[in-house]
């Protein structure tokens, strides 16, 4: 398992639970699970890089609470252990401190810190109710956003938890009075400043800029008319790209984005969501490069930080290949039971009695 796992330049977590890796060097799409021990409690709502620089071990995040360990040097998961209560809801974001520490974050805002071995967390704050996502700070991993629906952008030191170093306005009521209402639906750190930029389920795209005294939106727009569930920045950092609940990225595609990452060397986005594609597209000229087919509805993805193609080796024992989109419905359509047409049918025989009673009728007559 381990020679598969080092393939995969793009990883996936799955509704079912299955964590899903592809080479997109050698087309191939692999599952790393237990099949026997699927079920909804395993779902992979986050996924995360334990060691971001080495980038050897994935986190994944799942409905139940428990956080897992996946080496993708051994192809195997490592360890598990519990970082949340069911109750406080799925995972809003999850990422590495240092060592084996981790950070949690709850949809009901339950924002922790997790020791190696410790049942217990080390840190607790409560960042409001209906959190939608939790980033952590690429430059600074003790800083954190959070936000989410009537929840707006707040940013976190997990070292001096007692407050948040910055929350946001309120909106400017609306050309007519009314109050704007937020939706935070996920955010991210610009790099090399400290400005922030989110997107909301109301089409819109702020940045925020925590140095200045200015706590609303120092830059605002809006794209399209859906609500939006996921950006990412370019390798720049100069340019946000948003998914929306229609599939529409750019060109669009069909079913909602879940999951939305840009390289952070090469010009390219990656997408996965509910129609159980992943998809890569050039941002220099919004060209479809790779659409795999991964048959369960995604969630999230990982981007490794090497090249996404790299030059192709020799087979690999029990290798999966990716189908092609045209390949894969010929065999959909190809293994469906032929089925008569029963409406032509029924209307026939309809017919046919309908003439024997008027026959008897006229024979008593």
């Amino acid at each position: 398992m381990g020679d598969r796992s080092r393939l995969c330049s793009v990883w996936l977590g799955s509704e079912t639970g299955i964590l899903k890796g592809v080479s997109l060097t050698r087309k191939q799409a692999f599952n790393f699970c237990d099949t026997r021990q699927l079920s909804r409690d395993q779902e992979v709502r986050v996924l995360s890089w334990g060691d971001p620089p080495a980038e050897s071990e994935l986190l994944l995040g799942l409905v139940d609470g428990t956080v897992r360990t996946f080496s993708t040097e051994k192809g195997a998961f490592t360890d598990a252990r519990r970082c949340g209560d069911p109750q406080d809801g799925c995972f809003a974001g999850l990422a590495a401190l240092s060592g084996s520490t981790l950070v949690s974050c709850t949809e009901n805002g339950a924002v922790r810190v997790w020791a190696e071995d410790s049942r217990e967390p080390v840190t607790k704050l409560e960042a409001g109710k209906t959190v939608c996502r939790m980033r952590q700070s690429p430059v600074n991993r003790n800083k954190v956003a959070t936000g989410g629906k009537e929840n707006g952008l707040k940013i976190w030191d997990l070292q001096r938890p007692e407050a948040a170093l910055f929350s946001a306005k309120n909106l400017r009521d609306d050309w007519l009075a009314l109050r704007r209402p937020h939706w935070v639906r996920d955010v991210a750190f610009i790099p090399d400043s400290d400005k922030v930029v989110t997107c909301t389920g109301y089409h819109q795209v702020h940045v925020f800029d925590p140095s200045t005294p200015q706590r609303r939106p120092v830059l605002e727009a809006e794209y399209g008319e859906y609500p939006l569930t996921a950006l990412s920045l370019t390798a720049a950092g100069s340019t946000v790209v948003v998914g929306n609940t229609q599939g529409q990225i750019a060109l669009g595609c069909p079913g909602g984005v879940r999951g939305l990452q840009c390289h952070p060397s090469q010009p390219v986005v990656a997408s996965c969501g509910l129609d159980r594609f992943l998809r890569i597209h050039s941002l220099e000229d919004r060209r479809l490069l790779h659409k795999v087919y991964l048959k369960s509805r995604l969630n999230c993805l990982l981007l490794a930080s090497r090249e996404l193609e790299e030059g192709a080796g020799g087979q690999v024992e029990g290798q999966v290949e990716v189908k092609e989109e045209e390949e894969e419905e010929d065999e959909v359509w190809a293994s469906l039971e032929q089925v008569e047409e029963e409406t032509t049918k029924r209307k026939a025989a309809e017919k046919d009695e309908e003439m024997q009673k008027k026959k008897k009728k006229k024979g008593k007559d």
